[in-house]
């Protein structure tokens, strides 16, 4: 492997494994989705809060095709599960 070889790599993505590990060592609390946006390309980013120990947190998310196939259930309003991490409350997913 050459010099320029090595630069051009490509670089490993620091958070593909974020919302596996938050699904699986995760704690589980209520949120509210409180918009959504649905980019040129098609797909569909929603934004939501929750709160935990009197802070609010609000955060976004970008939806899995399977996500995307129930609409209601991540329209804005829509009550949703929200996992976290204990040891960085604003590190969430949708659960």
């Amino acid at each position: 492997m050459g010099f320029f070889s090595f630069l051009r790599r490509k670089k490993a993505d620091p958070f593909a494994g974020r919302r596996e590990h938050l699904l699986e060592h995760g704690r589980i609390t209520d949120g509210v989705i409180i918009d959504t946006e649905t980019k040129p390309s098609g797909d569909e980013i929603v934004f939501y809060v929750y709160s935990l120990n009197g802070v609010d947190f609000e955060s976004s998310e970008l939806l899995s095709a399977e996500q995307r196939s129930d609409p209601l259930k991540f329209a804005p309003g829509a009550k949703v599960g929200i996992r976290y991490d204990p040891k960085n409350q604003g590190n969430s997913t949708l659960a």
